[in-house]
């Protein structure tokens, strides 16, 4: 194998592509990167059994071949060599030639041949997406995946396409999210995507109109983003039936400032911490949404004003659910619902439905 490119794709696609590889694994070769030089381009793929990332680059081949290097040295060297060109060549005892400039490598390499397959996908169904909206969806449910890997199914999101909607709804036992949109498709569907996939997917995707398509099959999916391709295990079991949580009516509907209610949380949070929990206790009369909170530490209250209909409510919430629903909703003013104070409090927009939080109640002592 023998080829040059340029330094910058060299190191951007070696950088993205390692994220996906095992940082401690029994095969040795799955802490490696695979290259793969063709007739004008190299692909490179990292792979740890879950999740798979592959690209190319455009570059002037000079001999075909392929070899597995370890991840993390080619970065470290990729990153830090000195001209703008970066020349690559193979011998038949599996070692690699690194040169730009004056810096010359040379790194024992693996053979490809120890290198796993990646997944082969039957294509079952196929959904395009513009990047921008697809980035946001995500970032603005990501955060309630569960982190509790006792149950699998809640450490994804869930993709449900009916009635060409796309909703991604996540859930973790304490809040749920929802973001939905409309898109061509005429297709229904629901599959899980682990929250890693997820991750990376962010990481890759512009907030542009270029579309990503994605390729649904059994077990797995891929995401095509630009010269990349994510394929990733999608997780199997039974996801909530999210619709019936949600509560079917509401005693209050509060619409209020949401920069002025995250500052008066945030506030309030100061008292808080991992170690001193307590709930932010908000109280819901006439026309303000008074706050107060009180720990070992101390106490504190605050009030503001907002547009309040229905009857008077007093509830305790977890700052920090609170404060990530109301920070991803991106709008001006949002709507709160409430039905009682066990209820899960409602967040929504003051127009439309793009998004839907729910942040389950805390008890307090009186």
């Amino acid at each position: 194998m023998k080829f040059s490119c340029s330094q910058k794709d060299f190191s951007s696609a070696v950088t993205n592509v390692q994220r996906a590889v095992s940082a401690k694994t029994n095969l040795p070769a799955l802490e490696g990167i695979l290259i793969k030089a063709s007739d004008s381009c190299v692909e490179l793929c990292g792979y740890d059994l879950e999740i798979g990332i592959t690209t190319f680059i455009n570059c002037n081949v000079a001999e075909k071949g392929e070899i597995v290097v370890s991840a993390k040295l080619l970065g470290d060297i990729v990153r830090r060599l000195p001209e703008n060109t970066v020349d690559i060549e193979t011998d038949d005892k599996m070692i690699i030639y690194i040169k730009s400039g004056q810096a010359q490598y040379q790194l024992v390499g693996i053979s490809s041949e120890e290198y796993p397959e990646l997944p082969k996908v039957e294509k079952m169904d196929e959904i395009k997406i513009k990047s921008g909206l697809l980035k946001n969806m995500i970032k603005q449910t990501i955060f309630a995946i569960s982190d509790n890997f006792s149950k699998p199914i809640y450490t994804g999101s869930l993709f449900d396409i009916e009635n060409n909607i796309l909703k991604i709804i996540s859930v973790d036992g304490y809040r749920m999210a929802i973001r939905q949109e409309v898109i061509e498709c005429g297709t229904t569907n629901k599959f899980v995507v682990p929250g890693k996939t997820l991750s990376e997917i962010l990481k890759l995707t512009c907030d542009d109109e270029n579309n990503i398509e994605i390729i649904i099959g059994q077990r797995h999916a891929i995401f095509k983003i630009e010269n990349y391709s994510i394929i990733s295990r999608l997780i199997e079991g039974n996801f909530i039936d999210y619709k019936t949580t949600i509560p079917p009516e509401n005693k209050t509907e509060i619409v209020i400032n949401t920069r002025g209610l995250i500052a008066a949380v945030e506030r309030m949070s100061l008292l808080t911490s991992e170690k001193i929990q307590s709930p932010i206790r908000c109280m819901v009369e006439d026309t303000q949404v008074k706050l107060f909170c009180s720990t070992s530490i101390g106490r504190a209250n605050d009030a503001m004003a907002a547009d309040i209909k229905g009857e008077n409510v007093e509830i305790g919430l977890n700052s920090k659910y609170l404060l990530d629903a109301l920070k991803n909703s991106e709008t001006d003013e949002i709507k709160l619902q409430l039905n009682g104070s066990l209820t899960p409090m409602k967040i929504i927009p003051v127009q439309g439905d793009a998004f839907l939080y729910l942040v389950v109640p805390m008890r307090f002592k009186q």
